[in-house]
């Protein structure tokens, strides 16, 4: 008898685990119920994954599609139609096939997920869709504990709704959502829901299960949270490819990490490709930036760099959006950089919205200041669409909107009848700002100049971090992390042969976009008191 029982389970475990195909609906689900209804009709040429293939439903919606034991299906929405949210405003588009569960891991994932239904279907909303639109990008958001969940929401999320979400349609966060505590995932979803917009979340490096073996189990804990984390969606004009770009274990000697990708995750952005138009535009939201500019080490695998730039190369415009850094940069990939394309591939890496990991000294609204190492000042970014074309934004927490540079310069300079330059400079550090950008100063309405783009710290940033080297008592909040050069700053030299008294410096800024703006110091003109006393 407990032999016929144990043969029984056994078949009844090889018929579940050997459905290899999952098939279903995506449907116009117009009563919001997240059933397919007899008097609703299919969605036909949607495209469904199950994160390596990609097919397209039938003239009925339906599709059909692969499956092992570690997928999550998911539909690519189309233009024109909405997803129904869940209670954190996560997009309700997937359905996870773990038959076995997850490993053992520290941090919780999956239980086993069981048989696979007769037909997992997908429900859609059709809505009016402007191919106008924007959308909110946050870098690292980043807590170690869940106070600074709260700092996050006090600066990022308060600033975000205060200025009613610029409108925004959905966000994006690029990885590093929590600082190597997946349990933080909730809190943070709890958080994120406040601005009541659909949102997608990039895997970072510090959101995986650090005990997994293989890097296609270091994200079980992420995906229980979010979904799939190599995915996309359409709105408008545009196409958002998300991908998951961290190894893990490194490849090389199995310690730590390697920027990269696996190949059946090369597979599925070729596969996603195949149905998406040349004349789209392609965004990518990735963690770890693909042209790196961190000194002394090479972040990201080259082949899988190039592997990727290849399968772009018929899109037009491209924007790569990245993090991880905790500073803020702008590149360009085209011929120059041996990329056969037309238009080189636009990358923007925002930062975090963590800053500098919540360092430096609390707001009155109850946050620490956290300006990041190159002397960028907290905030978020905007993607604003306009058909197939973007302009990008950096919003710093709690300035106006048009606040997009900090000047430094001396306050007092000792006047000389002849030279006419100090050895006194201003500096201009423009957030948002690429090496193309022109930026010019001038003396009170003066002519314009053009300032010297260089590749120094930010003094103001340094002046920041060493005032805490010279407190006598211990003040609320922890010491900033030493500056690194910034990537976006210019230098001049300011004007000592002027009268005797108050001058305005003025800086403006053109933007690779054809936008300028413009930002006002003083500093004043003295008699040196030192020449006094030689004459």
């Amino acid at each position: 008898m407990k032999r016929s029982i144990l043969f029984i389970v056994l078949l009844i475990n090889v018929f579940t685990y050997s459905q290899t195909v999952v098939k279903g609906f995506v449907f116009d689900d117009k009563n919001a119920n997240e059933k397919l209804d007899k008097n609703e009709q299919g969605i036909s040429n949607v495209a469904v994954s199950n994160g390596k293939e990609v097919v397209l439903t039938n003239a009925s919606g339906e599709y059909r599609i692969e499956v092992g034991n570690d997928n999550i299906v998911f539909i690519i929405k189309p233009s024109g139609y909405a997803f129904k949210l869940d209670e954190y405003n996560i997009p309700k588009y997937f359905y996870c096939h773990k038959p076995l569960g997850s490993p053992a891991f520290q941090y919780k994932a999956f239980e086993p997920t069981g048989k696979l239904p007769k037909n997992v279907n997908f429900g859609l909303a059709k809505i009016a869709e402007s191919d106008n639109f924007t959308g909110l990008i946050f870098g690292d958001p980043q807590p170690y504990f869940k106070e600074q969940i709260d700092f996050f929401s006090k600066s990022i999320l308060a600033d975000v709704i205060t200025n009613n979400h610029f409108n925004a349609i959905f966000g994006i966060s690029l990885g590093d959502i929590t600082g190597d505590n997946p349990d933080l995932h909730l809190p943070y979803k709890q958080a994120i829901k406040s601005i009541g917009l659909p949102w997608y979340n990039v895997m970072g490096n510090h959101d995986m299960n650090y005990d997994a073996k293989t890097d296609s189990l270091s994200d079980e804990s992420f995906e229980a949270h979010f979904g799939p984390n190599n995915f996309s969606f359409n709105y408008g004009k545009a196409h958002f490819i998300i991908l998951d770009n961290i190894l893990y274990p490194d490849p090389r000697d199995g310690n730590g990490y390697w920027g990269g990708f696996r190949t059946d995750q090369l597979q599925f952005v070729e596969n996603d490709l195949k149905y998406v138009d040349n004349d789209k535009l392609v965004v990518i939201s990735l963690h770890i930036p693909l042209d790196d500019k961190e000194e002394g080490e090479i972040a990201f695998r080259q082949p899988d760099r190039k592997k990727l730039y290849d399968l772009l190369k018929n899109h037009k415009n491209v924007l790569i959006l990245s993090a991880h850094s905790h500073f803020q940069y702008q590149s360009s990939v085209g011929k120059e950089q041996g990329i056969a394309r037309e238009n080189p591939i636009h990358e923007f890496n925002v930062g975090a919205s963590c800053g500098d990991w919540y360092s430096g000294v609390f707001t009155a609204n109850g946050y620490p200041i956290t300006t990041m190492r190159d002397g960028t000042p907290l905030g978020y970014a905007l993607i604003r669409v306009n058909g197939n074309k973007y302009e990008l934004d950096y919003k710093v927490v709690e300035k106006p909107v048009d606040y997009r540079m900090s000047i430094y310069n001396a306050k007092v300079v000792p006047q000389r009848k002849s030279d006419g330059w100090s050895s006194y400079s201003v500096y201009a550090n423009v957030f948002l700002a690429s090496e193309n950008d022109v930026v010019e100063y001038r003396i009170d309405n003066g002519e314009w100049s053009k300032m010297s783009l260089v590749k120094e710290v930010d003094p103001a940033y340094v002046r920041y971090a060493q005032d805490w080297d010279y407190i006598k008592n211990l003040e609320l909040g922890r010491r900033p992390s030493e500056p690194i050069v910034c990537l976006h700053l210019w230098k001049a030299l300011l004007k000592s042969t002027l009268s005797l008294g108050n001058h305005t410096v003025e800086v403006r800024a053109k933007d690779r976009f054809g936008r300028v703006f413009t930002q006002q110091s003083t500093y004043a003109v003295a008699k040196d008191p030192t020449l006094e006393l030689l004459k």
